[in-house]
């Protein structure tokens, strides 16, 4: 039997680890990974004995975005399948975000296009020197919908609009200066970083916690009703059929240039 794409386990203080699973593929998220995604954080956000929620990736990357075979896949089906993927992914995004215990995502490696999204969806992102991250989308004809509204209230509109339309990659200090990492650390030493944050999360009462990640989140803006995210999921999967989405992924995974890149 194949190991599952997301493992999650307690420690006995309330500490839940999620591993991002797909390390032969750097942990790219396909439909398997997000209902794993969806149903772990919602078993972890209704259990009392849980505190806080560390989120990590196995192998050499921590998430690199979409799995594009399977975006390709899924770009040759009908729109109301493409819906239920982008409605999924929405939900992963939208669930984590508002998942009512504390977050923290420890970035190591490659940090690409819905990676960046998941990290952003926490409320604490630490990264080791040499992690790199992109807002890889829009490269590949795509658009980042679901995950918007997280990378906005990371980086502000300005800094979103340059790294979601440039989609270049940085580096993690300019990950910190720009206020999407909050705290940058030796390589292999992410674990021991997150301990003293960890400590001071367990020093509060967890419906105090609850209570204040509430407020944030209501005032911030990153709450949604149902119809809203029906509507960044219909976005999602509309874009996903188009002609530039289909040449953006067959140029990648033909390793050239797609057609809109000029010559010379």
């Amino acid at each position: 039997m194949s190991e599952a794409v997301v493992l999650t386990e307690t420690d006995a203080r309330g500490v839940a680890s999620v591993r991002l699973n797909r390390p032969e593929v750097n942990n790219a998220y396909n439909g398997e990974m997000i209902d794993a995604l969806i149903a772990g954080i919602d078993v972890l956000a209704k259990d009392d004995s849980v505190r806080v929620i560390v989120i990590r990736g196995n192998g050499r990357h921590f998430q690199a975005g979409a799995d594009l075979n399977w975006i390709q896949e899924n770009a040759g089906k009908s729109f109301e399948e493409n819906l239920k993927v982008s409605r999924a992914t929405t939900a992963a995004i939208h669930g984590l975000t508002t998942c009512l215990k504390p977050t923290i995502a420890l970035i190591h490696g490659g940090c690409f296009g819905g990676g960046t999204g998941l990290a952003a969806a926490c409320d604490i992102v630490i990264a080791e020197e040499g992690a790199i991250f992109a807002i890889t989308e829009a490269r590949w004809g795509l658009v980042a919908t679901p995950i918007v509204p997280q990378l906005l209230s990371r980086l502000g509109a300005g800094r979103l609009r340059r790294y979601s339309l440039t989609c270049e990659r940085f580096d993690a200090r300019r990950a910190f200066e720009i206020g999407f990492v909050d705290e940058v650390c030796e390589a292999g030493k992410l674990e021991e970083a997150a301990e003293p944050i960890i400590d001071a999360l367990l020093h509060c009462p967890p419906d105090a916690l609850a209570g204040t990640k509430a407020n944030a989140l209501k005032f911030a803006g990153l709450e949604f009703t149902p119809e809203e995210l029906e509507d960044m999921a219909q976005l999602h999967a509309r874009r996903r059929m188009t002609e530039d989405a289909a040449e953006g992924l067959s140029s990648f995974l033909q390793k050239r240039k797609p057609k809109w890149v000029p010559e010379g």
